[in-house]
């Protein structure tokens, strides 16, 4: 069983810089695909950016592509989410999860196997 904990949200500005950080309990994620998926209020959630498993490259969406970075660390079980440039519209809940052996692309919330519980990230001046 793998246990995701996000962490690195809070309060920044218009133009800053956040990073979110999603670790696992016990495993290390490089064999796993992670997603990251946000949910602002009253719209649906959708895919920030997704790695597949043993790779490093991202598949970001449209709406943050050239503004975020996904960054593996396999020694400390992590997958960070780097957001720069951020803007108002990126305010919601960010999530991370894990499938096993997967690629990321095309792979919706509901098909990770795991979960996180999500960090708030709010972008306001």
């Amino acid at each position: 069983q793998l246990q995701l904990v996000e962490s690195g949200g809070g309060l920044a500005q218009p133009g800053g810089s956040l990073r979110l950080s999603c670790a696992s309990s016990g495993s290390p994620l490089h064999f796993y695909a992670v997603g990251w998926f946000r949910q602002a209020p009253g719209k649906e959630r959708e895919r920030v950016s997704c790695v597949s498993s043993g790779e490093y490259n991202s598949h970001d969406a449209d709406s943050v592509k050239g503004r975020v970075t996904i960054a593996r660390d396999n020694a400390k079980h992590a997958v960070y989410l780097q957001m720069d440039s951020l803007k108002p519209e990126d305010t919601a809940v960010y999530y991370c999860a894990a499938a096993y052996d997967r690629n990321c692309r095309g792979m919706g919330f509901d098909a990770y196997t795991y979960r996180g519980q999500g960090t708030q990230v709010t972008v306001s001046s």
